[in-house]
């Protein structure tokens, strides 16, 4: 047998860029054929390659904070249930557990191991979220897990090649859309074996039959540049809180953020307990969004990977909302889970004030609707569809916040056309909520303004699970609050945040998305940006005068 030569730096530095082109390849493959409209629409997934070791070396550009980082834990399950040595060709596992996945039932992970001449040399992952897989149909309404749908250990789909018909009949009697959830399984399985294809070929092309070289390469380069950046921050410990909705009273948060030359780490002692609704956060969820938060500042041009989040780490007492135990109810923690950024955010900004942005909306409003397509008599022939509704950012020290942008989740707003083409409602309006960022030096990002209406004349039930109706976006360092969220009927009355309402024929749903808070006094605001603010309709003439000390009179000359 022929020596394989040492790979050199370069060699190794090419391979890593290799590696993050197979993953983007493998997300692009799940999104062109998911058929769930969140995933194909607004990138709802994840993707990544890892050693054999299960250490993530790369992930996919394409794909959220909440699946990519815990992702990055679910193949250690997989592992510890399958090792290494027990996989063979043709296997593929797949589990949807909240508590070691991506922290609800509706997301389904799959793991893939990789083979080149018989070797085991990879293991590639994804996830993604399906739009039904049975449980109440009340999105607020369950207490527990095991209300929340099919509950899939990790199991094995594909054996040898072959795959699990009983396991995919269970999968297809368990969700009331059996033909979509079938097609999404199969896109995870197939966008893992793209995956694989592409890492074989890249291997053949470099001659090499062990990634092992490049994995420690990547793990040891990541980390100390992440090191490197967290030894560059002040020292110290420093602590926030943060108030949201919650469901029948508020819901408290805390955090306390203490760097050290070893890295970062953020304990969420303090924060209120687990809840009977929804909304509780499996751990692994919590993690996924405060490493997201601490890399925006430590490892913003560093890829993200085993190596990059190793020195990011979190603690939370067990029990608590942000470190939930089974069987809590979890379907909708991203009403927490997105929120924890900005709690990050609050304890850094005490550190490093000219890096943080102001709180945002940290939203993702989904529009989820069902009805029935003809007449309620026809049970069979109705749609469950959902789109996404996004938010304002928090104003930057440097800049505006993004307007009506997923952040932190990454999930983009899905296009109305196809929300109206697989359901019979109409988006009536669909624009920026005039004057809902928040005003400062540096404005925050607005929200939206949507009007639905069924249309034909049968009623639609609205599923809503939504944050920041009552406490909004805070402003900072004289920055204003930005608006808060509003869901209402054209009659006027208005809906809670959380629940599931019914939509009469003639009436219009009416969703305002939260705003993003501003930063600094608004007064301070360059008077062209605030011109073009008012010329482009995202402030009234009203805010102009009020807030920013506009002569809109000699500003219209």
């Amino acid at each position: 047998m022929i020596q394989q030569a040492p790979l050199g730096l370069i060699d190794k530095q090419i391979l890593w860029n290799r590696l993050i082109a197979v993953v983007e390849e493998q997300a692009q493959t799940l999104q062109r054929t998911a058929f769930s409209t969140i995933v194909r629409e607004s990138g709802d997934l994840a993707a990544g390659v890892f050693d054999v070791r299960g250490r993530m070396l790369a992930q996919a550009v394409t794909g959220t904070p909440g699946h990519i980082n815990s992702m990055a834990l679910a193949v250690g399950h997989v592992l510890d249930r399958y090792p290494a040595d027990v996989m063979k060709p043709g296997d593929v596992f797949i589990h949807n557990d909240p508590w070691m996945g991506t922290g609800h039932t509706n997301d389904f992970s799959v793991t893939t191991p990789c083979f080149r001449d018989g070797k085991l040399v990879a293991i590639f992952a994804c996830n993604s979220h399906l739009m039904d897989i049975g449980g109440v149909p009340r999105m607020s309404g369950s207490i527990d897990v095991f209300m929340e749908g099919l509950y899939l250990p990790i199991l094995k789909i594909v054996e040898g090649g072959v795959v699990n018909d009983t396991l995919m009949e269970l999968i297809r009697a368990n969700t009331r859309l059996p033909i979509e959830t079938e097609g999404d399984v199969y896109s995870l399985i197939a966008c893992n074996d793209v995956g694989c294809e592409r890492l074989v070929e890249t291997m053949g092309e470099f001659g090499i039959d062990d990634l092992a070289p490049v994995a420690d390469h990547i793990i040891d380069a990541s980390r100390a540049a992440v090191l490197a950046n967290i030894r560059a921050l002040p020292r110290g410990s420093w602590s926030s809180s943060l108030t949201l909705d919650g469901f029948d009273s508020p819901l408290e948060l805390k955090a306390k953020l203490t760097i050290s030359d070893d890295g970062i780490h953020v304990d969420y002692a303090g924060s209120a307990g687990m809840v009977k609704q929804n909304f509780n956060v499996p751990f692994c969820y919590t993690i996924a969004y405060t490493s997201y938060a601490l890399g925006c500042i430590v490892a913003r041009d560093i890829p993200n990977n085993a190596g990059s989040l190793e020195p990011r780490t979190v603690s939370a007492p067990p029990g608590t909302v942000v470190n939930a135990l089974k069987p809590a109810a979890v379907v909708a923690r991203h009403l927490v889970g997105l929120m924890l950024p900005d709690l990050v955010f609050g304890c850094l900004r005490q550190a490093i004030p000219d890096r943080v942005p102001a709180e945002g909306a940290g939203v993702l409003w989904g529009i989820n609707v069902s009805g029935p397509r003809v007449s309620p008599a026809r049970h069979n022939d109705s749609f469950v569809v959902g789109i996404v509704t996004t938010g304002g950012m928090g104003a930057l020290p440097v800049r505006d916040g993004l307007s009506a942008t997923g952040f932190p989740s990454g999930v983009r707003g899905g296009p109305v056309e196809i929300f109206e083409s697989m359901s019979t409602v109409i988006v009536w309006r669909k624009q920026y909520r005039q004057d809902s960022g928040g005003a400062g030096r540096q404005r925050g990002g607005l929200g939206q303004d949507i009007e639905i209406e069924n249309g034909i004349p049968e009623m639609f039930e609205l599923a809503s699970s939504y944050e920041r109706i009552i406490h909004p976006a805070k402003g900072f360092d004289g920055g204003l609050e930005g608006a808060r969220g509003v869901v209402a009927l054209s009659t006027g009355r208005a809906l809670s945040g959380k629940g599931r309402f019914p939509v009469q024929p003639g009436e219009r749903l009416i969703i305002q998305s939260p705003g993003g808070g501003g930063l600094g006094d608004p007064t301070a605001r360059d008077r062209a940006a605030v011109e073009a603010d008012l010329a482009n309709e995202l402030i009234s003439q009203d805010a102009a005068r009020s807030l920013y000390g506009l002569n809109v009179a000699q500003a219209a000359e």
